[in-house]
Parts: structure tokens; sequence; C-alpha cells
């Protein structure tokens, strides 16, 4: 144990966990779902959450602290985040696939140093930087500045979803976006770095060349990371679990755990 989670221990609070589970039980592995600042687990269980049932997959999503129905956590960290994540995935029945969105993805690189999990997604990942904050703040400059200065960050329609998503249901899914601590955001900035992985699972990484939040090169760049390259849907906003085709990315991810011989 490292000694900053003993003399350091993260607060516990009380977290939402939706689940949907397969009809017949086939033993494969619980898919945990971790959604981007902001969002929380009503963003997968829109769509993805039953759909992975329908497949034969348990699946469950939370939402961080601070987040969807989670306890209020205005001063959370990376590490706090982290830290729910790997309580959540440990209380699973089943060694679980952790499938991380957006700035959601950078919180489960960090938790697979701490939890031992089958296998990994990072959807459209957000992993920080300067790059990325200059392309956020070009692209919407009224709602990524007040973050870099501690306020909230707001993504709009248009960095979000596709034009092929209906205005309303775009509308209905950006006004229930919330924000994540202010502490969180700015560890952004520094583009934390993940220890390694424990057991050096599977990696898929996979985005849209068209995502207005994510570059092509970040999806490159954290791809080779983990030995791999990405897995791409053009034509696809940066919430691909809830635009248009938001099938063909999910469908994409339990093909590959199909074909994985860690889920069997």
């Amino acid at each position: 144990m490292r000694g900053r989670e003993w003399s350091r221990p993260v607060r516990p609070v009380r977290r939402e966990v939706l689940s949907a589970t397969p009809e017949l039980e086939e033993g494969r592995p619980p898919l945990l779902f971790v959604p981007g600042f902001g969002h929380g687990a009503w963003a997968f269980a829109e769509h993805w959450l039953g759909h992975a049932a329908s497949r034969g997959f348990p699946a469950y999503a939370m939402s961080l602290r601070g987040h969807g129905a989670s306890e209020p956590a205005p001063e959370a960290t990376l590490r706090a985040y982290a830290h729910d994540v790997v309580q959540v995935a440990a209380g699973l029945p089943r060694q679980a696939v952790l499938v991380g969105h957006g700035a959601g993805a950078l919180v489960v690189a960090h938790a697979l140093a701490r939890y031992p999990a089958r296998s990994a997604v990072l959807v459209a990942p957000v992993f920080g930087g300067w790059g990325v904050l200059g392309a956020a703040v070009r692209r919407n400059p009224a709602g990524t500045l007040p973050a870099v200065f501690g306020g909230p960050l707001r993504l709009s329609r248009g960095q979000l979803f596709s034009r092929d998503l209906p205005d309303e249901e775009a509308r209905r899914h950006v006004a229930r976006l919330g924000r994540a601590g202010r502490r969180a955001q700015w560890a952004l900035l520094g583009e934390p770095g993940a220890e390694p992985a424990v057991g050096a699972p599977p990696v898929l990484v996979l985005g849209s060349p068209d995502d207005r939040v994510v570059p092509t090169s970040t999806l490159n760049r954290v791809a080779r990371r983990y030995g791999s390259a990405p897995l791409l849907f053009p034509g696809m906003g940066h919430d691909l679990m809830l635009d248009a085709r938001w099938v063909e990315p999910i469908d994409a991810i339990l093909d590959w755990l199909e074909k994985e011989p860690a889920v069997h």
C-alpha cells in the first residue's frame, strides 16, 4: 500500500451506480462505465448499459463524486475520482472491464494502477495537456476559459454531438451536464501521468476523427502508450455513447471483448 493512501485517505462518499444485467448469466466479466467530467451514469444508461446487457455482459455505470446522483464534492481531486472507480469495481461480482469516456478515461488510467482490471477501454480519452486546452479554447473560448480559473467547464452541442443527432435530443443531454471539481479540472492542465497498470491488461482506444474536443493526434498518442492504434468512427462527436450512431462504438467494444481470451 502506498504511504499516502493510509496517511491521507480519500474521504468516503455515497456513489450512484446504475446497472443492467443479461437475462441469461453467461459468466462474462462485468463492464464498469466511467463518465467524463460533467457527465453522470445517465450518459451510459441512455443506450450502452442495456445494449451491453442484451449481448450478455453485465453492465454498470457509475457517477464520480460530485456528478449525477453521487454525493456533492466541489473540491474533488483526480485521485479521489480514481478511488471511486476502484471502490466500485472492487464491489462487483467478478473482475471487471473498465470503460472510461473523456476525462473519465484518464480516471480509468489512474485506477488501473490500483485495480487489476480484466481489460480496459478508453473512449475519446481526454488526457489533458496544454495542446488539448489550446484546441478547446479555440473552439469554445466562452465555455473553456472559466475552467482555467476554477469555474465550470461548459461544452457546447457542436463539441459533443454530430449534426445527425436531433437538436431536441442534444439540448436534453447538454442540460444534464454538471461540473467537475476545480482541482480535478486543474490537474488536466499538466497531463498527469498514470502509473503502469496492474497486470498489463489489454487496452482498446477509440474515438472519432471529427471529435471537436479530442484531436486525432491525441487518440494516436494515447493508443501508442498502450501499444495499439485507435479505432475510429468518422462523423461522430465527442459523446459517442449519446450520438446518433451510438450503437457502432459499443458493438465494436463488445466485439473486441468477445475476441479477448480473458473474457471467456
